[in-house]
């Protein structure tokens, strides 16, 4: 090699040397206590145009700093806080403007230089809460308020989240009560000072205020209190019959003989039942964020009957222990997803367990709500390429927006096609212990462990296995491994015949629709909406190979304005008289014909039970005495 390239290589090295020693300078985390107390003061009056107004003080020392809005969220699975929402900036020492300059590699660091005699730094911006669906997640109505505390601050970089100590308060409207995991120091009016706890626990203790509030006591006498906080668009909605909280009284008996402990101190059902407010599904330890419907109190058919026991379990799985390379020491380094199938794929067998125990869901929704699972899995042609513990990193990868083809790009199937390989394990430790063990004795002795311990506790995919050979004796890893790592061609229905069940199709619709509009996925192979603008298309099907594509828009049906119902007698005729489908279809202004070959009539995914087997699905779902 010639000097001047010698020369070039050798600078080229240095650079790249240098490159990673400042990175690594700059993701380095202190465990030392951060001195002083940071404040933060939350205005969240400001209901009509939605603006929430923060002041920060921070303790500081002269000289060159960085503050950061909080990026890799627990819970969220990507790098998604709102920083969108973050404006009017401005930074002040002892009365003096201060500049700042956001990191030009990371525009969640905002870089500046606290000025010589100045040791507080008052910290001001808005967070413009969004006015309209399309711009995020509706959090400010006029009857609600939802508070993330990680929307609504900045913290000093190089510390440890749970080494920076915080003093949170909130003004409130005059009238409004609220529910959080928060302990409250003192309250005036609308004013409310919270007890100073870490930055740790505060992100981890979200709030909703209400006009129109109700706290239910969920385990009366208890030691740990378990309260649900439910706020409404009206009074009415919050009228709830004494035997449906019973029922949610009963999810946290359940849950008390499932896993044999609490992690918390108190623990505090953060429930929002609004049309306007935006829906949601969020684990925290202490509390949950729940969004639902109007109609959660008196639709006794209604979704969302496992939404709370899913968030409650997290405070065991997913809070409590957690996978071990999601553990981070602040908000702003990066999170590793690699066991989400743990963390949410059990936690979603577990929620559906534990509200059918409850009583919030009969064995028939439980069941129809399965075989839609195990049919939606078991058409994703693309497990050809893609193993499942890829999955988990498509919050990171698409942001959790729509895909094109779903069945095909796989999304986060982390979550249902984990609940499957869940209720494999937990059959296969029936049927080899004859009953007298299951995954409750996992859930036990994994989950169970340190009583009262808040803090997390991490694990490897090695411990699951190990725990569950202490179990059961069988070679787990590998038989988790080969679920994680395969690439098909079929589902996980091994745990569905081992407890006594199997997937069939025929023409009656389930319980358990996933649509809006019109299902066609297992016959024609789409969905079609209520404005028959075709939703997902499966890769492969009768309608993939036809050349339709989801956005497209039916028009006519053998020759006849289309809607669902002609779509569906069509579907109908064509298995009686062996014809091919015939429709037009505007695909982006261009009207095209279309002729889909299909002959095997409606089909909808159900559950059969395979004669002179054991029903273990049923001993799974009976409530524990």
């Amino acid at each position: 090699m010639s000097m001047p390239r010698r020369l070039a290589l050798s600078a080229f090295i240095a650079l790249a040397l240098a490159a990673s020693s400042a990175q690594a300078d700059e993701n380095a985390v202190s465990d030392a206590p951060y001195p002083g107390t940071m404040k933060v003061s939350v205005d969240a009056t400001d209901l009509t145009r939605r603006i929430i107004r923060v002041t920060q003080d921070i303790p500081v020392r002269p000289g060159p700093m960085t503050l950061q809005y909080p990026k890799w969220l627990p819970g969220g699975h990507a790098p998604e806080g709102p920083i969108v929402q973050l404006a009017g900036l401005m930074l002040s020492g002892n009365g003096q403007t201060i500049g700042w300059k956001r990191d030009p590699v990371d525009v969640y660091r905002f870089n500046l230089r606290v000025p010589e005699g100045v040791d507080t730094l008052r910290v001001e911006f808005q967070f413009l809460s969004p006015t309209e669906r399309n711009q995020g997640r509706i959090v400010v109505t006029p009857e609600i308020v939802g508070l993330q505390w990680n929307a609504l601050l900045l913290y000093p970089a190089g510390h440890a989240a749970r080494a920076i100590q915080v003093e949170p308060q909130v003004k409130l409207p005059i009238g409004w009560k609220f529910g959080s995991a928060l302990e409250v120091a003192s309250q005036t009016g609308g004013d409310v000072i919270f007890k100073p706890l870490d930055l740790e626990m505060l992100v981890d203790s979200p709030l909703f205020a209400g006009k129109y509030f109700q706290q239910f006591d969920l385990d009366p006498g208890g030691k740990v209190p378990v309260r649900l906080n439910v706020v409404a668009d009206t009074p009415e909605a919050l009228e709830a019959k004494p035997e449906f909280i019973a029922k949610h009284r009963e999810l946290i008996r359940q849950a008390d003989k499932l896993y044999g402990s609490r992690h918390f101190a108190h623990y505090d059902f953060l429930l929002a039942l609004s049309n306007r407010f935006s829906g949601i599904g969020l684990e925290h330890h202490q509390s949950s964020e729940n969004g639902v419907g109007t109609d959660y109190f008196t639709d006794d058919n209604g979704g969302a009957r496992d939404l709370l026991a899913h968030e409650y379990t997290h405070s065991w799985n997913g809070k409590f222990r957690r996978g071990a390379d999601l553990i981070t020491p602040n908000y702003n380094v990066p999170m590793q997803n690699t066991l989400l199938w743990v963390y949410e794929g059990q936690t979603q067998y577990w929620g559906y367990v534990l509200a059918a125990r409850a009583g919030l869901l009969d064995a028939e929704r439980v069941r129809d709500t399965i075989a839609s699972v195990a049919a939606s899995y078991d058409h994703r042609e693309g497990r050809a390429w893609r193993d499942l513990e890829d999955t988990t990193w498509q919050p990171i990868i698409t942001d959790r927006g729509p895909m094109g083809w779903r069945s095909w790009q796989r999304g986060e199937d982390y979550y249902s096609e984990g609940q499957l390989i869940w209720l494999d394990v937990d059959s296969l430790i029936r049927e080899k212990s004859g009953g007298k063990r299951s995954l409750d004795d996992f859930a036990r002795a994994f989950f169970g462990v340190e009583n009262g311990r808040v803090r997390p506790l991490g694990y490897t995919i090695e411990e699951v296995a190990q725990v569950l050979n202490g179990v059961q004796p069988h070679d787990w890893l590998a038989f988790l491994r080969a679920r994680v790592d395969s690439h098909g061609p079929d589902a996980p229905l091994d745990g569905l015949a081992r407890s006594g069940w199997k997937l069939v199709y025929n023409d009656k619709p389930g319980r358990a629709s996933r649509f809006g509009g019109a299902d066609f996925t297992y016959s024609l192979g789409l969905s079609l909406g209520k404005d028959n603008k075709l939703g997902d298309v499966l890769w492969n099907s009768p309608a993939f190979k036809a050349g339709l594509a989801s956005g497209q828009t039916l028009v006519a049906v053998n020759g006849e304005a289309a809607n669902a119902d002609r779509l569906k007698q069509a579907v109908i005729d064509g298995k009686k008289s062996g014809k091919p489908i015939v429709l037009l279809v505007n695909n982006l202004d261009r009207i095209d014909s279309v002729t889909i070959v299909y002959k095997d009539g409606l089909r909808y995914p159900h559950l059969e039970r395979i004669p002179n087997t054991p029903d273990r699905l049923a001993d799974i779902l009976k409530p524990r005495k």
